[in-house]
């Protein structure tokens, strides 16, 4: 008889050793969900201050004529001055919706911070507080001169003489880390946004 009481008493032990295993199995994957949507959060703000600032990067502000810069006109292009950057927060906001959230933008040019909030929550949880919690992270982008003027053509010298083509301009030189050299021909120009990932680098400052 007595071996049976002590198996009625040992069996309610054992529920709640069983319910104790499972609460906790539960609340490690409710964490675990948290953690997962917090890292969705962070990579929809990274990719998206990114995607503003590389926007950014990629545009000039309208009427510009390479033919008629002078050196001053291209230290304020190379320093990063001249960006347009109506459309970034537009990327970023497009960005961050492809990742699965919604995205706040405050341009500060050459920066971009973003606030991104996933558009899913966490699941129903045994745990107080997270069931329905979105994750929300912040990232800051920024756009890095990384080459320097070496020599430009001044376009007020002498007009041509009357009758004559106006002399082809001798190319903008332009000088950048590693020791690279670039020649840019302002008459025959490339698209901006090709010589402009040579001349910036676009970066995440956390």
């Amino acid at each position: 008889m007595r071996g049976s009481r002590d198996k009625g008493q040992a069996f309610p032990i054992y529920i709640v050793t069983v319910a104790g295993v499972l609460f906790a199995a539960f609340a490690f994957f409710a964490i675990s969900q948290a953690a997962v949507v917090r890292s969705n959060a962070q990579k929809a703000a990274d990719s998206a201050a990114l995607a503003a600032a590389g926007d950014a990067r990629d545009h000039l502000l309208p009427g510009l004529d390479f033919a008629k810069l002078g050196p001053a006109d291209w230290r304020n292009i190379l320093d990063g001055r001249l960006f347009d950057g109506a459309g970034a927060c537009g990327a970023a906001r497009g960005f961050a919706s492809d990742n699965g959230a919604t995205a706040t933008c405050e341009a500060a040019l050459p920066s971009f911070t973003v606030v991104a909030t996933t558009r899913t929550g966490v699941g129903s949880s045994v745990v107080p507080g997270i069931a329905g919690t979105r994750g929300t992270a912040t990232a800051t982008a920024r756009i890095d001169p990384r080459c320097a003027l070496g020599s430009a053509p001044d376009p007020g010298g002498e007009p041509p003489a009357e009758g004559s083509p106006p002399p082809k301009p001798d190319p903008v030189e332009i000088l950048c880390r590693g020791g690279d050299v670039i020649h840019f021909d302002p008459s025959k120009p490339d698209p901006w946004r090709t010589l402009a990932r040579s001349l910036f680098d676009v970066r995440l400052v956390h």
